[in-house]
């Protein structure tokens, strides 16, 4: 819900010319860990991946062939070393080993709610306070409400409406104020939430 990495492998083949190839069925493939100083940033981007998916199902020669922040790529790096496929029997038309290549997207929720800048200005205060009553001070960046808030900025515009840079900036403005704009909703209880985040953004939604 907070994020979200999607995975689809693209292309799969045998190293082995004349063999067949597998149907891979995952068992236990872990999505990488977004890196939560890119997540906090509005840092969204790509990796390829190539690795090597063996008879017993483990894999090797994990190499990252393409990817946008070097964080995304060891977060990528990381997760496929741990990937396992349900193991198959070596035969003629099933090779012992299989090359695969695939994309990880890294970014915000792709089902988020219809209308998502509405609901944030439905938000009141007196709600912020409440879900962060027991929150510490340096968990509040990482709060849904202002998720949400970069998720928005992110999915509901074209990088010809809100140029990334632009994005990046508007959403480094907000992180810098959350400990201001808290302790204004803690005074304000009955306010609208976004009545205290930047005005830029507050144009935005």
């Amino acid at each position: 819900m907070r994020w979200f990495v999607f995975v689809v492998l693209l292309f799969v083949w045998s190293v082995a010319s004349n063999a067949g190839e597998v149907f891979l069925i995952p068992e236990n493939n872990p999505k990488p860990i977004y890196p939560p100083a890119l997540h906090r940033a509005g840092i969204t981007g790509n990796v390829r991946v190539r690795f090597m998916a063996h008879a017993n199902g483990s894999v090797s020669k994990v190499s990252i062939l393409q990817s946008d922040h070097p964080d995304f790529a060891e977060a990528t790096r990381v997760a496929i070393a741990q990937w396992r496929f349900k193991p198959w029997t070596v035969e003629s038309d099933k090779p012992e080993e299989q090359e695969v290549i695939a994309p990880m997207i890294f970014g915000f929720d792709v089902y988020l709610p219809l209308h998502l800048n509405q609901r944030l200005k439905a938000l009141r205060c007196r709600d912020l306070n409440e879900a962060l009553a027991n929150t510490p001070e340096h968990e509040w960046i990482d709060s849904a409400a202002f998720h949400y808030v970069r998720a928005y900025l992110s999915n509901a515009f074209s990088t010809a409406t809100l140029p990334t840079e632009r994005r990046l900036s508007l959403i480094a403005d907000m992180n810098r104020k959350v400990p201001i704009i808290i302790r204004q909703c803690s005074n304000n209880p009955v306010s609208s939430y976004v009545r205290f985040l930047p005005e830029d953004i507050r144009q935005l939604l």
